[in-house]
């Protein structure tokens, strides 16, 4: 038997890693490497970095109403102003109030937003490995999520709630368990109304596998569970409710918005400039409906449906819509972060391009300014473009926000 060298022996070592970090295989021993880590930080950050209250208050003031026995959506307010999310949230959150001692007990909320983080690093590994992504991207996912240990653990937003529901709704739809996905994906309506950006690319999915009929099915699940959801508030002020929970003309303030800061006051507020950017997204939901197209062998598939599109498929489809409606969205703010970071991996590793590694740390970079729109922000915009041409997307101004705390985690 030949003699173990240490040249040999660091060539399987290499030969491991290399596997651990290639092979799509290996991307759970990996996960749960990187899972176990990830408690031991999150424990970490909750023990030694301060909490910041920004609007969970607000949300256990606005659940408090309810238990008050008030249901006129109209006067359920917070600190921070009237309740916008629909009843989903109030469910959500209505549980994490009694969870918490009425709202009181913050160092609970963290340990359970932080079982949420775990849950939903959980879901997208088993979203990447479904489409058999390498698994080198978890370490991204992992490693790079700073401002998403944020949002859940230290500041306990809703948005990071709304966008675990809709990622096991898509780990539902990869799976071809329709009516389940369906009520994940209404449920995280539900909470937030920002995964309604995923909406016409559900749509195109319901279609090509399930066709038209089915696909009503799949739409009356949606519906439905909005109604059951609303049925106390819609019995109380019916209209209330809908022009409260589901607002999309509501006008948000300049000096919250991080992707429009290079432009006026006036201009922000303009309704034309709102008009503009519903026109271009639906240009740009256009361009990509015709590569969506291309899967679909004939339009008469679309009406019996039997499309089989594959994980990755399905995946690119729905992020990239999500990423087209943030593009043009008429203001982002810093939690929305959360809205697509699990994706950018995904989307890059689709465009087998070397300027992945540009545009990423353009997007930390970025992510990680303060104040005003910068002139780094403008480049990342401009050198991405080469990226998006293949999947015929724009990438979103990324998310820049005043500080909101003494402490930052980068």
């Amino acid at each position: 038997m030949a003699a173990t060298t240490p040249a040999s022996w660091l060539g399987r070592v290499g030969q491991w890693l290399y596997t651990l970090l290639v092979d799509p295989a290996s991307i759970w021993t990996l996960a749960i490497l990187m899972l176990l880590a990830e408690v031991v930080l999150n424990m970490a950050i909750i023990a030694f970095v301060p909490y910041t209250e920004i609007d969970w208050q607000a949300y256990m003031d606005e659940v408090e109403g309810v238990v008050n026995g008030t249901y006129d959506y109209t006067q359920l307010k917070g600190d921070t102003g009237p309740l916008v999310y629909p009843a989903g949230f109030v469910y959500v959150f209505l549980g994490l109030y009694y969870a918490t001692t009425y709202g009181t007990a913050i160092r609970t909320a963290q340990y359970i937003f932080a079982g949420l983080y775990l849950l939903n690093l959980l879901v997208i590994t088993a979203l990447y490995a479904k489409a058999r992504m390498p698994p080198y991207l978890f370490l991204w996912l992992s490693g790079a999520a700073f401002r998403i240990h944020s949002i859940f653990v230290l500041r306990l937003f809703n948005d990071p709630i709304a966008m675990l529901c809709l990622y096991i709704a898509l780990w539902f739809f990869l799976e071809k368990r329709w009516s389940l996905g369906s009520f994940f994906f209404s449920f995280g309506v539900g909470i937030k109304m920002n995964v309604l950006l995923y909406a016409p690319a559900l749509l195109f999915v319901y279609l090509a596998e399930l066709g038209v009929y089915r696909t009503f099915w799949q739409l009356a699940i949606n519906g439905v569970l909005q109604i059951l959801l609303a049925i106390p508030f819609l019995l109380a002020n019916p209209m209330g409710y809908l022009a409260r929970a589901f607002d999309l003309g509501r006008q948000f303030m300049y000096k919250w918005t991080v992707n429009w800061k290079l432009l006026s006051e006036e201009t922000f507020l303009d309704r034309r400039f709102h008009v503009a950017l519903l026109g271009l997204h639906i240009c740009l939901l256009v361009v990509l409906a015709r590569s969506w197209l291309r899967r679909v062998p004939t339009w008469d598939a679309l009406w019996r449906g039997g499309v089989a599109l594959t994980p990755r498929d399905t995946l690119t489809i729905l992020f990239t819509a999500n990423f087209v409606g943030m593009a043009v969205s008429r203001s982002l703010h810093y939690q929305f972060y959360s809205w697509y970071f699990h994706t950018i991996p995904f989307l890059l590793w689709q465009t087998h391009l070397p300027i992945w590694a540009r545009v990423d740390g353009l997007c930390l970079h970025a992510c990680n300014a303060l104040g005003q729109v910068s002139l780094t922000l403008k480049d990342a915009n401009q050198r991405a473009v080469p990226f998006v041409q293949e999947q015929a997307v724009l990438v979103p101004s990324l998310p820049l926000q005043r500080r909101l705390s003494q402490i930052d985690l980068t």
